[in-house]
């Protein structure tokens, strides 16, 4: 199959794009960065350089293939971001209809159901919205769990105060997912024959932050490592003095406020989907003690 992956060579990216190529797939991976494109090549797929907000670019390059992964990069620009990642969207959405795309594989996230009081997930909401118009093409929402690379974000912070936290208390159940895990589930996907529109969860693990802070103690020799529940306002001041963009870390801070609810997994937990992912929190905590 000719495939089209956007997401460059990132947590996802790459290991998806070795998984299609080693499968013998014609795979085109898109980045905004030309540096990359030794090394895209180095692995044996061709490289795609442009931005996915460009109607023309990506519609040249989807011109002619069977299937497209479609990535919206997260803080697009910093300001506006979700109008930014909207757009897009729309802009993968226009190309894939000029270029009579059939099937489509999109990063969503949980929480994706609800259209606000997510963060940023709410662009992700209204992409899946513009994509459901898309009458030609089979297309699979694939909404992730939260990823459990953000937990290298809280270094700085067991390093300097000797705790793990946010805005959301130490005994909700999160839906966690580790990127390979994600590879191998858009794999399965961009492979796979179907039709209309349908939604997958991509879970690895459903864990509180109580059990996340034991495991990452353990496996770093801090076993009394405590989970602190922070307000939105000790979140957000924390985020901005670390040195985020007052937008983003306002977003941020919605979205820990929506994790606490419990609105943005509500569809999730009650809707007895499946743990597909392989790759369980004791194991991701093994590879945080090694960068950490």
């Amino acid at each position: 199959m000719k495939i089209i992956l956007s997401g460059s060579l990132g947590n996802i990216g790459k290991p998806l794009a070795n998984k299609l190529v080693a499968a013998g797939h014609d795979v085109t991976v898109i980045s905004s960065n030309a540096d990359k494109k030794e090394a895209i090549e180095k692995i044996g797929a061709k490289a795609a350089i442009g931005s996915v907000s460009d109607v023309a670019f990506l519609t040249d390059t989807f011109i002619g293939a069977d299937a497209i992964f479609a990535m919206t990069p997260p803080n697009l620009g910093g300001k506006n971001v979700i109008s930014n990642t909207v757009e897009a969207g729309e802009a993968f959405a226009k190309a894939i209809q000029t270029a009579n795309i059939k099937r489509v594989v999109m990063l969503s996230s949980i929480g994706a159901d609800l259209a606000g009081g997510t963060g940023p997930i709410a662009g992700l909401h209204h992409i899946e919205a513009v994509y459901n118009k898309l009458e030609s093409a089979a297309v699979t929402f694939l909404r992730a769990g939260f990823f459990y690379t953000n937990l290298y974000n809280d270094v700085p912070m067991i390093k300097g105060a000797g705790i793990m936290g946010a805005n959301y208390p130490v005994g909700i159940k999160m839906p966690l997912v580790h990127p390979e895990d994600i590879a191998t589930a858009v794999a399965e996907e961009l492979l796979k024959e179907a039709t209309g529109k349908n939604i997958r969860y991509i879970i690895s693990d459903v864990r509180t932050p109580g059990e996340i802070a034991k495991a990452i103690g353990l496996a770093i020799d801090k076993t009394d490592l405590p989970w602190v529940e922070f307000t939105d306002e000790q979140s957000l001041q924390g985020m901005i003095q670390a040195g985020l963009p007052e937008e983003i870390a306002g977003l941020y801070t919605e979205m820990g406020s929506g994790l606490r609810s419990g609105k943005i997994t509500e569809d999730f937990i009650k809707g007895s989907f499946s743990v597909d992912g392989k790759i369980k929190l004791e194991d991701f905590a093994k590879e945080f003690a090694e960068k950490f």
